[in-house]
């Protein structure tokens, strides 16, 4: 039992953290931040936005979010491959439910297990997730 309440508490204090991590985003309509971690150390970070080298400008004049911007989730695996770290077993904790993209990056990369906050609007990415037989886990914090 008190293995379960410290693994729940780490998932709030990583959320958290994640939260404040999306606060790092230009993109006006939302702000999704994530942390990759493995054996309680956090081993990538990432917020949706544009590549690097690119304007810091995520929607377009219609407020429509640009087709090149990356989410959290993609920055953050992006970021560990580059590292040479491996994903392999770790948990990905994201402030909002991964999209079918980025659930497709998590599947590939070994993660085992995603910790979110808000959903997303779609649940596509959630069932492959399901699908895959990844943990997932929505927690409040």
């Amino acid at each position: 039992m008190a293995n379960n309440n410290k693994q729940q508490l780490l998932d709030q204090r990583y959320l958290q953290m994640a939260d404040t991590w999306a606060q790092n985003s230009y993109c006006k309509r939302r702000q999704v931040g994530a942390l990759l971690v493995k054996d309680q150390m956090i081993i990538s970070d990432g917020y949706n936005g544009t590549p690097s080298g690119f304007e810091n400008i995520c929607e377009d004049e219609n407020n429509q979010t640009k087709p090149y911007v990356l989410h959290a989730e993609a920055n953050a695996i992006t970021k560990v491959a580059k590292s040479g770290n491996s994903s392999d077993g770790a948990t990905l904790y994201v402030t909002s439910s991964p999209c079918l993209e980025c659930s497709k990056l998590i599947i590939q990369a070994g993660i085992k297990r995603v910790v979110f906050t808000e959903s997303y609007r779609l649940e596509d990415g959630i069932n492959l997730l399901k699908r895959a037989n990844i943990e997932i886990k929505q927690v409040d914090i």
